[in-house]
């Protein structure tokens, strides 16, 4: 069994790491020429995919907890939901610059005041005539408040349930990101189907667990009759 200090001191810092390994091979590959002819789109795309990624493996945590008994684990779904909303805030920042900045026009230079107001129109514009953009934007927006309220004084704040009734905001994250992919694609959906099994899934381990725990007291019951 490993201790908790070498949890703390040894295997988070690795996670934590490895988590930021994604962000810091695009800039090296940005920075040497290693993306495509589009590397906006590609930073677009790869930050998206991780956001996504991170929500799946936020969400395989606790099946993973349960079906190994590593308790442990459960240290771990913190860091990953706010790496999903990290690299998801990546995504959306990325569009904002590729997609709605670069085709700004700028009547009074770029540093004014007219270039924030028209770019937060322009983004607001996509966002309500875009399906695709309207609920990435709802998924982003569904884990900011998770991440917002991701630490202990928070916790202490809201107290347990209603906690863990905020936080299962991201199931609903999860399935607005598939979503939001597959709309994205449009033609070959094999990447976008992959990810919905994973998190149809993850769902339905949860559910499956659910109603046992609940039937349970029931079976002993029974028993004892």
């Amino acid at each position: 069994m490993i201790s908790a200090s070498a949890i703390r001191w040894v295997l988070k810092p690795a996670v934590f790491v490895a988590a930021l390994g994604p962000v810091g091979w695009l800039v090296w590959a940005g920075l040497t020429g290693h993306l495509s002819a589009n590397p906006l789109s590609d930073l677009t795309n790869e930050t998206g995919l991780w956001a996504l990624r991170f929500i799946c493996i936020t969400l395989a945590i606790t099946p993973f907890r349960r079906l190994t008994g590593w308790h442990a684990a459960i240290r771990f779904r913190r860091m990953t939901g706010l790496f999903a909303f990290f690299y998801g805030s990546l995504h959306f920042l990325t569009y904002v610059i590729a997609d709605r900045f670069a085709g700004l026009d700028f009547p009074d230079g770029i540093v004014a005041w007219s270039t924030v107001v028209n770019l937060a129109v322009s983004v607001g514009d996509d966002i309500y005539k875009r399906p695709f953009i309207t609920i990435g934007f709802t998924t982003l927006m569904l884990l900011l408040p998770l991440a917002v309220t991701s630490t202990a004084g928070w916790i202490r704040r809201l107290g347990g349930k209603q906690w863990q009734a905020l936080h299962r905001l991201i199931y609903v994250a999860a399935l607005t990101a598939i979503l939001h992919y597959w709309w994205l694609v449009k033609a070959d959906l094999t990447s976008p189907q992959r990810y919905a099994l994973v998190v149809g899934a993850l769902l339905m381990f949860r559910l499956v667990w659910a109603r046992s725990r609940a039937s349970a007291p029931v079976r002993q019951k029974s028993a004892t009759t």
